[in-house]
């Protein structure tokens, strides 16, 4: 693109020693290729989602990036294959969420009573989610409420416009009786103080693995859209927990099965278990700790070769 083109020549122009591109895949790898071609050192922090996804963009990677800095511990032998230098620098989320979060004093700082069960939904950050999945998330609410009649259920979404999304999808299906608590943002803290989590795939899922928190994934798209996913994965999973552990450690209920008797059974199976929800802290806070490597240390450490070159 112009855009693309006109910074590609104000870099040049500066000659900075190095230049790193910060995610947006679509935007930085055309920028990036063009800078590598004219000898300048590229290094691209957070490696696109090639493991989900057929090898074809890895070559597309291999014209653009010097060195790639990851944030998932299986994606490095995915660069090296390819002889494209590759540092894992560990998920910054792991350094910036607790260990062991403190439910309790969550729960306190919220005026949520300690023996109550709770549930936090998060039907994703964006418009379209709070629009599609929202009924969906209400729907098994109302299921689960009536189980429940003392749960409470928090719905942290990420800004103003998806609230009101949000409230008025709740309207529309009579939900305003529900014992429904609407959050703007809050995200960690709902999640840390729930007994188990409804979370549509994407990075939330991994926040609440970091939380320690029992999960049921989910997610519906569009069927065409979705066979057409189905058929370039890598993976037989979409939620990172799952990802990381390289097992089923937690139920994803997508498209179709994605009912609401579905999801709130399978919310229901963690609120029953004790000990599998034990069991599955133990996993998270192994991953955890794997994924704790000092991120910002560690990708300093291996942009610092490139500087001073020129």
């Amino acid at each position: 693109s112009g855009v693309r083109r006109d910074l590609c020549r104000q870099i040049l122009r500066e000659l900075p020693d190095a230049f790193i591109g910060v995610d947006a895949p679509d935007f930085n790898l055309g920028l990036e290729a063009r800078l590598k071609a004219a000898g300048l050192p590229t290094i691209h922090f957070v490696s696109p989602s090639i493991w989900a996804w057929r090898g074809g963009r890895i070559k597309r990677i291999a014209r653009s990036v010097s060195h790639m800095l990851c944030l998932f511990p299986f994606e490095p032998e995915l660069y090296e294959a390819r002889g494209i230098p590759v540092t894992y620098v560990g998920h910054p989320l792991a350094d910036v969420l607790p260990l062991e979060p403190d439910r309790a004093g969550m729960r306190e700082k919220l005026g949520l009573p300690d023996g109550q069960l709770i549930f936090a939904m998060l039907p994703g950050s964006r418009q379209s989610e709070a629009r599609n999945l929202g009924p969906l998330f209400i729907d098994t609410i109302q299921v689960l409420a009536q189980r429940h009649p003392d749960a409470q259920f928090l719905v942290p979404l990420a800004t103003r416009e998806t609230l009101e999304i949000f409230q008025q999808v709740l309207d529309a299906a009579g939900g305003r009786d529900l014992p429904v608590r609407l959050m703007r943002g809050h995200a960690w803290d709902a999640m840390t103080a729930a007994d188990a989590v409804l979370v549509a795939s994407g990075t939330a899922t991994l926040e609440a693995a970091l939380l320690k928190r029992p999960m049921v994934i989910t997610y519906r798209i569009g069927q065409w859209q979705y066979r057409l996913m189905k058929r370039m994965a890598y993976l037989p999973w979409v939620g990172l927990p799952n990802i990381l552990c390289n097992d089923t450690v937690v139920p994803e209920i997508l498209q179709d099965e994605a009912t609401p008797q579905a999801l709130a059974e399978a919310l229901d199976g963690w609120v029953a278990d004790k000990a599998a929800c034990q069991r599955l802290e133990g996993l998270f806070t192994e991953m955890h700790l794997h994924l704790r490597q000092d991120t910002a240390r560690r990708a300093a450490e291996a942009i610092l070769p490139y500087l001073g070159r020129r």
